[in-house]
């Protein structure tokens, strides 16, 4: 069977793929530690299902406007102006499915055939599978475990050419909840406006970071380059609503005017019951997300203390998201479990514990691990990984570790 030629340029996304084979397990009674989520495990906070019950009792049940309520959109302007100290009017903002609709749109409307999109890596895999897409050409960057996966202004700068049409950071990143400073966003931001390029930042992890860092991006990016900046984002991670599937996209009104031409030809508007939801979350109280934070940081703290303490596994504290890295390419061995995506097929196989490997995030020898549930299970997922690879070592079938580094 022939496709379009645009479907050899990209895969199917690593992290669905672990979430549905987990589930398979699941359906068979199997009792899977299921590490590879990128969800939060919070139920979504009660005053947000109130107002989804509201919707439906009120039958608000028919089309919105493609871009999304007025009062949606005014939500979220109101939010960015709360958190970040920037007038945001709601032409603007667009909403869309999640925060992964925002960046298509985005890409769709920005991005040809013959144009260069600098990112960095390890890397979110949609972002360079939707600027393939768009028939433009990702350039990654690669970030350094040796320096906390920190983003650099210098490479990024370094890596433009007359080609180059955009930037895009992430921050904090999936996978490696690595932050970029106000600096070195404030000098790519400088070398963008004196280029005449769009920077692109996906933020949708802005509200999880767990240490008082400045990282008020958003400020950094409207002060220098205001004409040029698309900020995305969702309130899934936030405010535990990744089923209920909102995101936005917060722009100069023409590229906002054109991201909304996409849209209505694609998707639409976004579920309506979602949308008065989300002005719920956006414009409700915030104490929940304060809540989530502070439990992240318990088990983020934890997860990496138990798994470090086995030297076979080797991993940066993330500053932010709820994702850990560890570095495992130590284990691999060419005679046994030669890459990450066979260690997290065996340890799926073996002792049911679910984790994301490397590959997929163009980091070979590196897996992800989610800490978003219960300490308990990650207790125990921690247990089985060290267990299985404490038992791999003794049969050959992964190389001996026997110091920290």
């Amino acid at each position: 069977m022939r496709f379009a030629q645009r479907m050899s340029r990209v895969t199917a996304s690593p992290t669905l793929k672990v979430t549905a084979e987990a589930d398979r397990l699941r359906r068979q009674g199997v009792d899977v530690v299921d590490l590879g989520a990128g969800e939060p495990d919070f139920p979504t906070p009660e005053h947000v299902k109130d107002a989804a019950h509201k919707a439906l009792d009120d039958n608000f049940t028919k089309y919105t406007p493609s871009a999304g309520v007025l009062e949606l959109r005014d939500a979220v302007a109101q939010r960015y102006r709360l958190d970040y100290g920037v007038e945001i009017k709601p032409e603007e903002v667009i909403i869309t499915a999640g925060g992964k609709q925002a960046l298509y749109n985005t890409a769709m409307t920005l991005f040809e055939q013959g144009d260069e999109v600098i990112t960095h890596g390890p890397f979110w895999p949609s972002i360079c599978d939707q600027i393939k897409l768009a028939d433009a050409k990702p350039v990654v960057v690669q970030t350094h475990r040796e320096e906390g996966f920190v983003i650099r202004a210098s490479a990024i700068i370094d890596a433009i050419t007359p080609r180059t049409k955009a930037i895009i950071v992430n921050s904090p990143c999936n996978p490696t909840g690595a932050l970029i400073s106000e600096e070195e966003m404030a000098a790519i931001a400088d070398a963008a406006a004196a280029r005449g390029l769009w920077v692109i930042a996906d933020l949708t992890y802005e509200r999880l970071i767990y240490d008082p860092v400045a990282h008020n991006l958003v400020k950094v990016l409207f002060d220098r380059l205001r004409d040029r900046t698309v900020i995305c984002s969702a309130a899934s991670k936030a405010y535990a609503m990744t089923g209920w599937r909102c995101g936005w996209a917060i722009g100069p009104k023409d590229l906002i005017t054109q991201c909304n031409v996409v849209q209505g030809h694609s998707t639409s508007n976004i579920n309506s019951i979602t949308q008065k939801a989300a002005i719920a979350a956006l414009t409700g109280p915030q104490d929940g997300v304060t809540a989530m934070l502070n439990e992240y940081r318990k088990r983020r703290d934890a997860v990496h203390g138990w798994l470090t303490a086995d030297p076979r596994f080797q991993c940066v504290k993330p500053g932010g998201a709820f994702y850990l890295f560890p570095y495992v390419a130590d284990l691999l061995s060419p005679t046994g479990i030669r890459s990450t995506g066979e260690l997290a097929e065996a340890m799926l196989k073996e002792v049911a514990v679910a984790v994301t490997p490397g590959e997929g995030f163009d980091a070979p020898g590196f897996f992800r691990l989610s800490y978003a549930t219960s300490i308990e299970r990650l207790k125990e997922g921690v247990a089985r990984m060290q267990s299985f690879v404490a038992t791999m070592e003794k049969t050959g079938k992964i190389a001996a570790v026997t110091t920290n580094r």
